[in-house]
């Protein structure tokens, strides 16, 4: 009876999984504050997508670490970038699959920050060019959607304008829109060896505090050509996605990021939680706020649980 009159349910068709791609690596390495995510090398991820196409996952959002890092960014746009690489890899082993890539330069320069750094500032506009060159240069591998992460102003308009002249208009532009500077990121910053070397992202990632700016941060980008929003972190946010949802007629999407992935992992290594039913309920919490799909860590968990 319960399941003949539930409002809201998830499937494994709802799950994008995230992957970190890196440079120079043979195997795979276990991320430390991340029990059961991983450091793929090229041909340990060639294998990972067999099982995440198994699994029936719809698709993946990739995440590059690469061996060399400059001021310039420049191996966030090169042509054999470690992300550029890995798109390629991925459509070779299952076409059909969504591979979505971050875009971002926090990975790429010294400074772990989003954009271009001189003398301790980071420059908005300076680092839309080298923005738009990454996602023009993913798009170029085989890349089915772009997702811009670093939150400069005006960098959704940079980005589909680039598309547009490079002839990648069908190139689907998935915004980072609502992103709070947050301490739910803690473990991602391993994982994607991008933490600050100075200072924090608070002058250009959002104050967790903030829902009217969030709408404008959304319609901004909207004007500006993004195709589906992005509310990020997930759990601490679901009044936020609401309003998002509600407020705007595109695809919705929330992020189920590290933190959260990895207080569930060590609480349930403890005992004192069951891992699957809170990963589920979060799960429906995150639909039921309006999510038309979540990136979820925990995706190849939950696909087997669906199937099951």
């Amino acid at each position: 009876m319960r399941r003949l009159v539930r409002e809201t349910r998830w499937s494994v068709s709802d799950l994008i999984l995230p992957m970190f791609v890196q440079e120079g690596l043979h195997n795979k390495e276990e991320i430390e504050s991340m029990p059961g995510v991983f450091h793929y090398g090229l041909d340990e991820f060639r294998r990972a997508v067999g099982e995440v196409s198994k699994a029936g996952i719809p698709g993946i959002l990739l995440f590059g670490v690469p061996e060399h890092k400059d001021d310039l960014c420049s191996t966030a746009y090169h042509e054999h970038g470690i992300v550029q690489e890995a798109v390629r890899a991925a459509k070779q082993e299952n076409p059909e699959l969504l591979v979505m890539t971050d875009v971002c330069l926090c990975q790429y320069n010294p400074t772990g920050h989003c954009g271009l750094v001189r003398d301790g500032i980071v420059l908005n506009d300076e680092s839309l060019i080298l923005l738009a060159k990454t996602a023009v240069s993913h798009a170029q591998a085989g890349a089915d959607v772009v997702a811009p992460s670093d939150m400069m102003d005006g960098r959704v308009a940079a980005i589909r304008q680039a598309l547009d002249v490079s002839e990648y208009q069908d190139v689907v532009l998935l915004s980072y829109a609502v992103k709070y500077a947050s301490a739910f990121y803690g473990p991602f910053r391993e994982a994607a060896h991008s933490a600050p070397s100075f200072g924090d992202r608070r002058s250009y990632q959002m104050d967790s505090a903030n829902i009217r700016e969030a709408l404008r941060e959304a319609a901004s980008d909207i004007e500006e050509g993004a195709d589906m929003l992005m509310v990020k972190p997930a759990l601490a946010y679901l009044d936020v996605t609401r309003a998002v949802k509600e407020s705007f007629d595109i695809p919705v999407a929330t992020y189920n990021v590290s933190g959260e992935y990895s207080m569930v992992k060590a609480a349930a290594s403890k005992g004192w939680i069951d891992e699957r039913k809170i990963v589920e309920e979060m799960l429906t919490g995150f639909k039921r706020a309006g999510a038309d799909f979540v990136f979820t860590y925990h995706a190849l968990e939950a696909a087997y649980w669906d199937h099951n």
